[in-house]
């Protein structure tokens, strides 16, 4: 928990969330959202205003913060949704938005882009948005001495400058066709300049639709409508607060008592029988969201090939989709380009549970036998450790032994996550196939969970970025695909469906596929009928 926040008032009278767990004893890219399954219902008449919103979600750590350099989880993923602004924003139908930046064009070469900034912003302070706010704010992830896990993604930009008191420049060392889609990730939030070329994170002080009233970190946040707004076509509610309540049963029990209005992260095994209790809502939307076992590539065993392999055949993927999914997704190949991606490359052999392949794997690396040991936790995805178990079972036949590790939810991402050298892991996916690609693949970067590190890979993301031909691109990510397929360190058996439950008093519009919940933007979005 960080000790430099200044945002820790009482919750006073509002639901808690030690009530939730007594009563329980988680421009060119269109992902376009669709249902599947369970179809959410349409909205009808106008958005208005009022209301107090509560979302009970099933992520949160004692240990988040403020940071913009350190968010992980889908608590810190909705908050600076909800209290920050962006350069652009994720459409529901995949497409980009301007935002903060009215308007972006770029050089043929794709290598120089000018961002207009939009005038007439405040910060809930009263502070007007300023060229430095932008610059400072980007610059946070840049440089030798960051420590932001969006540092990959900002890698490409040589400088930034001004120009002519409204237009931001941002030169690149390589062209890049999706740069404008850089600024729609969750850490690119726009903070005010602390004048000293860095940024003030710890006040809270944002420009988007709700003000931050209080932050408790895995446990609540509360903001309220900032009345003077930019943009008067969002922010409907009066307030929002926002659980963290990572017990599942926790979550459902407040849901089906009214405590709160929505939860996330369902109980896919009983996800029928939620979805019949009165005023209860079910979405299921199929996205680039996948759960996955990353092996630390630079960690023996997982270090040969032929043992990421052996793992690979050793996984039932539809035996998962089918008891951990229930049909909420479909059977995945070992890389994140799912089809929701405009790269995605359906003619990949798919990779098939095989224990007789496993073994030929086995004996490949030189071993009779395999012992590996799996971290898992339901904090990294519902069912995660079931799954783990599933794991375990379908490997025994390929003569692997897999030690299912559970470990505390609490502290999952801070301790697990990237530490343990076989753990289960849940991602969101990303807007483009560049950006999951460098966060979470990429030689260096941050989040490579896997730890992976292919020369060949590493070279085509740079060239695919730069690439203006879409033919000639498209088989460069296919070329990735493939390498991600067959060598990397993530075992990714599963695409999973975001799913999440409403009361019938929550009315919006189309919904976004690129993250849970409206892509996370449910705050802004959506209102009460």
């Amino acid at each position: 928990m960080s000790k430099s926040h200044d945002l820790r008032f009482p919750v006073g009278g509002s639901a808690t969330r030690r009530h939730f767990l007594q009563a329980g004893a988680a421009t060119g890219l269109a992902v376009a959202g669709f249902s599947a399954g369970m179809a959410p219902r349409p909205a009808f008449g106008q958005p208005k205003r009022g209301g107090t919103i509560r979302h009970a979600k099933g992520h949160g750590n004692t240990s988040d913060t403020l940071d913009p350099a350190t968010w992980t989880n889908g608590f810190t993923v909705a908050l600076p949704f909800g209290m920050h602004g962006f350069l652009t924003v994720v459409a529901p139908d995949g497409s980009l938005e301007a935002s903060l930046a009215e308007s972006w064009e770029a050089t043929p070469d794709a290598k120089v882009w000018r961002f207009k900034i939009r005038k007439g912003v405040t910060f809930h302070s009263g502070k007007p948005l300023t060229l430095d706010d932008v610059v400072d704010s980007v610059n946070y992830h840049r440089g030798e001495n960051s420590t932001s896990v969006a540092k990959p993604i900002v890698a490409s930009i040589q400088n930034i400058s001004t120009e002519g008191g409204d237009t931001v420049v941002f030169e690149l060392e390589a062209g890049s066709a999706d740069f404008p889609f850089v600024f729609t990730d969750y850490h690119m939030a726009i903070c005010p300049s602390d004048g000293n070329g860095g940024i003030d994170w710890r006040s809270g002080d944002g420009c988007g639709p709700y003000k931050l009233m209080n932050f408790d970190p895995g446990v609540i946040a509360q903001l309220e409508r900032f009345t003077d707004d930019w943009n008067q076509n969002r922010g409907w509610f009066d307030a929002i607060e926002m659980l963290s309540v990572v017990d599942l049963n926790a979550r459902t029990t407040a849901l089906v008592s009214g405590d709160v209005d929505m939860i996330d992260k369902l109980d896919l095994k009983t996800v029928g029988l939620l979805g019949r209790k009165p005023g209860v809502e079910i979405n299921s939307i199929a996205g680039p969201q996948y759960y996955s076992f990353a092996a630390r590539c630079d960690t023996a065993p997982f270090n040969d090939v032929n043992v990421r392999l052996a793992l690979k055949h050793a996984i039932n993927r539809q035996e998962l989709v089918d008891k951990i999914l229930f049909g909420h997704g479909t059977v995945g190949n070992d890389q994140p380009i799912g089809p929701s991606y405009r790269f995605y490359d359906g003619d990949i052999p798919q990779t098939t549970y095989d224990p007789d392949k496993a073994k030929f794997y086995m004996k490949e690396a030189g071993l009779d036998s395999l012992e590996v040991a799996l971290s898992a936790a339901d904090a990294a995805f519902p069912g995660a450790v079931d799954s783990a178990v599933l794991y375990q079972d379908a490997a025994a036949k390929a003569g692997i032994k897999v030690t299912v590790n559970r470990v505390p939810n609490d502290g999952y991402w801070s301790d697990v996550w990237l530490k343990a050298p076989f753990c289960a892991v849940y991602w969101g996916g990303r807007p483009t196939e560049d950006q999951i690609f460098t966060t979470a693949y990429a030689s260096g970067a941050a989040w490579n969970d896997s730890y992976w590190d292919n020369a060949k890979f590493n070279e085509l993301l740079v060239a695919a970025r730069a690439e203006l031909d879409e033919p000639k691109r498209a088989a460069m990510y296919s070329e990735m695909q493939q390498l991600v397929s067959q060598d990397g360190g993530t075992v990714l058996p599963m695409f999973a469906n975001f799913v999440f439950a409403t009361n019938d008093k929550i009315a919006h519009g189309d919904m976004a596929s690129n993250f849970d919940c409206d892509g996370e933007r449910w705050m802004e979005r959506w209102w009460f009928a």
